[in-house]
């Protein structure tokens, strides 16, 4: 199986992540690929950096292409940064490529295939996304297959896509964020997509609040930087200690998101969809 992994984030965001002791989002894609299909093949490309794209007729020897997440902010008409991925996810359409992908990539298709995206009027979606709903489309779509109908997830996101295009169907949604899970037929091509991250662990979260601390202090998660690294510290000790009840139950973080297998159930579904 050969699978492609663009990481959308630009390099000076990529040394951001670094720099806070997160990983970087391909990493986090390769590690839940490899730990459902460890013999697949994977390549990388940073679109946001890379003036160059690859044509349909190159990506046709993916068997699957996969999109991570992102900071930059696709209702920015002005930045070539963005046009270049959106420009990449038509082309993947066109060369009916399978696609699947988190936040960023959920706006990404939309986008591509003639929907709407812009900042959500309630602000950042953080931490845990919670009451993550399936639709009657939802229960029965092949993503969602052993995936309870209500479900928490970890997000971080400050955009959310606000029109649909004409050939996607809702599959999640809750009440911050009207679309959290999305199909979109398009072209020659299919994308499943989810608003939430189902490739971060406690561990990760941890690190990408930490990386997002002084943005999260200023819009008002935590008072101030004594109260992040206390968060932070807390996802750390339940990351290396999951059995300890003190903090499950006080951060109201249950096996939606400690269990691998649950947490990871729709990648999980489009890995087999693809290998079909």
């Amino acid at each position: 199986m050969k699978l492609l992994i663009v990481d959308g984030y630009p390099e000076s965001a990529r040394n951001d992540l670094k720099c806070a002791g997160a990983s970087q989002g391909w990493q986090l894609f390769e590690r839940m690929v490899k730990q459902r299909a460890p013999e697949a093949d994977v390549a990388i490309i940073y679109p946001a950096d890379e003036e160059s794209l690859p044509e349909p007729d190159d990506l046709k020897e993916y068997h699957g292409i996969l999109w991570t997440g992102c900071n930059l902010c696709l209702h920015d008409d002005t930045d070539k940064r963005v046009h270049r991925q959106v420009e990449l996810a038509r082309r993947a359409f066109q060369a009916g490529v399978p696609q699947f992908g988190s936040c960023w990539a959920i706006q990404i298709a939309a986008v591509a295939a003639g929907g709407k995206v812009a900042a959500n009027p309630r602000g950042r979606e953080m931490g845990i996304a919670r009451k993550i709903g399936l639709t009657d489309e939802g229960k029965r779509h092949p993503m969602y297959e052993g995936k309870s109908a209500v479900f928490d997830a970890f997000i971080c996101h400050l955009d959310e896509v606000t029109e649909l295009p004409e050939s996607a169907t809702l599959l999640a949604c809750n009440s911050f964020t009207h679309v959290q899970g999305l199909e979109v037929r398009h072209l020659n091509g299919t994308f499943w997509g989810v608003q939430y991250h189902p490739e971060y662990n406690v561990k990760e979260m941890a690190m990408l609040a930490n990386a997002r601390k002084p943005a999260l202090i200023k819009e008002g998660f935590f008072l101030d930087d004594e109260a992040a690294s206390a968060y932070v510290a807390r996802l750390e000790a339940l990351y290396a200690e999951p059995q300890r009840k003190d903090l499950s139950w006080g951060m109201s973080i249950d096996e939606d998101v400690l269990d691998d297998d649950i947490r990871q159930r729709e990648l999980i579904n489009w890995l087999r969809y693809i290998s079909n």
